[in-house]
């Protein structure tokens, strides 16, 4: 999978980088991957490892082996949830040192904007991260509040100035429901306090403020398909704003979530079929740019599967490992190619974080980080093949296409049929 296009040909790698791309596939000392797919390693922008302080959850060693896994070679950790949250190049300090020598994979981390910390982001930008995170409702842990708007206008012209991006978790506050009389067990109950135009009107003043101030802005996590025309006639203004949707959005529907399952709890939500069908149309038409994982895991008892409360458990979906063959298992049935595959897995979240000429592609010069996989290979989910701290998830008895053989970083081989291969080797990215 070259920026070409699907091609046969020999990949030469030096020293951990491609050396050149040469249209002949065969050569001395090749190895040859038969009808597989050799395409970039997969770049994951949206994972929350929740370490340092809540490794309960997840972590950085268990995070990098379900990465490696699944075909991903480079992931950026989100602010929040560890402890301390990554608001501060303390902060951010103490973050690295926490994943220094854990990794797999290579790791890079996002920056927080909380109430007050305008003055810690041109220092955490200095310090190697490429954007920030803020939310503006509650966000679940009260170490990282919500922004307001003024919040968010002082920011974003810092923003603006480092050159940065702001990646925003988009409901607006006042669109936030309470609970409707009903049994916690069904998903409606849930889905109704989160109903899609607080996503919709939280996206209207997200295109306001870029306009206003011109600083980046990337709605993480949209889940709400009426908001893809702002977007869209945003984008076609010329106004700096993008957006990605996860797996969940694209593979689940409302409808088919039984009673009890809050293995599907997330926030924004699920939503129905329909407008499942009309996201896909927004990643046709470009309106969505690329699709990460927004892994965010939790131990079982955060979200009581015991009860079946979807108003008291966690809202996290664990995926990171299964985002490959779950978007191509849903891609392939409605007829989109593989090329698309690798610029919404691959190259768009390389180039949201400033790091598109390093990787996301096979081309000269980019990192020799690299995926092999049979897109017409099937297997079934299984808990003991998941390789997250808790094997908790929604695709758990599915069956998927598009089974990873080997997952290749800086030229060495990690993972291959099940089994890692060395210690970890994965880099930090600041």
């Amino acid at each position: 999978m070259t920026p070409d296009g699907v091609r046969p040909a020999r990949v030469v790698v030096r020293s951990g980088v491609i050396e050149s791309v040469l249209p002949d596939s065969s050569g001395r000392d090749a190895v040859d991957f038969g009808d597989r797919v050799l395409m970039a390693g997969l770049v994951d922008t949206h994972v929350h490892v929740n370490e340092p302080g809540r490794t309960d959850w997840e972590g950085f060693e268990t995070a990098t082996r379900a990465a490696a896994a699944g075909g991903v070679t480079t992931l950026f950790d989100m602010p929040l949830n560890s402890v301390p949250p990554t608001t501060s190049v303390a902060a951010l300090d103490e973050k690295a040192q926490a994943a220094a020598s854990k990794c797999f994979v290579d790791v890079g981390f996002w920056g927080g904007v909380v109430p007050g910390n305008a003055g810690e982001l041109a220092g955490m930008a200095r310090a190697g991260v490429p954007g920030f995170k803020c939310f503006l409702v509650p966000s679940g842990v009260p170490e990282f509040p919500e922004v307001s708007e003024a919040d968010l206008e002082s920011a974003l012209r810092e923003i603006a100035r480092v050159r940065a991006v702001l990646l925003v978790h988009a409901e607006d506050p006042g669109g936030i429901m309470e609970p409707p009389a009903g049994d916690r067990r069904k998903y409606t109950t849930y889905l109704a306090t989160r109903p899609a135009r607080a996503e919709d009107e939280a996206v209207s003043l997200l295109v306001r403020l870029c306009r206003n101030t011109r600083a980046r802005i990337h709605v993480v996590h949209l889940s709400s398909a009426a908001a893809l025309e702002e977007i869209r006639q945003a984008r076609e203004e010329g106004l700096p704003i993008s957006a990605e949707t996860c797996p969940h959005y694209l593979f689940f529907a409302a409808e088919t979530i039984p009673d009890g399952a809050t293995e599907f709890k997330c926030a924004p939500p699920i939503r129905d079929a329909e407008n499942r069908d009309r996201l896909w149309d927004g990643l046709a038409s470009d309106a969505i740019g690329m699709i990460v994982s927004d892994h965010s895991p939790a131990p079982a008892a955060l979200k009581s599967r015991g009860t079946g409360d979807f108003l008291a458990a966690w809202g996290g979906i664990s995926s990171l490992q299964l985002r490959l063959p779950a978007v191509w298992t849903e891609a392939r049935r409605r007829g989109f190619p593989i090329e698309r595959l690798a610029a919404w897995l691959c190259e768009a979240p390389a180039q949201l974080a400033g790091i598109a000429t390093r990787k996301g592609s096979i081309a000269r010069g980019a990192d020799a980080d690299l995926v092999v996989w049979d897109p017409e290979a099937a297997f079934e989910v299984r808990a003991e093949s998941i390789h997250h701290r808790h094997p908790l998830s929604p695709y758990l008895g599915r069956t998927l296409h598009g089974e990873v053989h080997a997952t290749f970083l800086a030229g060495e081989k990690i993972f291959e049929n099940g089994r890692f291969l060395g210690p970890p080797g994965g880099r930090i990215l600041r």
